[in-house]
């Protein structure tokens, strides 16, 4: 199982930009996909998180970016995107997309894509 991400980029402040993360392999169920993002300034935190066959209420956002960003899943391509709007200078950070995926022979686990930095200037 591989997850791809791409997206992110340079953008001034009150911008947009889409994230996307593609996961692929012998993939027989994913759980849940989102990001986290990491930056000097702070550790680890969570984005936003997606149940891959809920409803539109089991999405997740974490405080910071609620109203501002909107996750949402493509089922038949596995990928789920992360759409960003007025970003601000304190969302730029290395974001990473993650997975819980039920591979094929495997116990569930957690995937992670390479980082993707998003960089918003003042």
């Amino acid at each position: 199982v591989q997850l791809q991400a791409s997206g992110g980029g340079l953008v001034q402040a009150g911008g947009s930009l889409r994230l996307s993360c593609t996961a692929s392999g012998s993939i027989f169920s994913i759980n849940t996909m989102g990001w986290y993002r990491e930056s000097p300034r702070t550790q680890r935190e969570f984005v936003a998180g997606i149940i891959w066959d809920g409803d539109d209420g089991d999405i997740s956002y974490s405080d910071s970016v609620k109203g501002r960003f909107t996750i949402s899943r493509d089922n038949s391509e596995n990928t789920a995107y992360l759409q960003m709007n007025n970003l601000q200078p304190e969302d730029t950070a290395v974001y990473y997309c993650y997975a819980a995926i039920l591979a094929h022979g495997e116990f569930e686990a957690i995937y992670w894509a390479q980082g993707t930095l998003v960089t918003v200037s003042s």
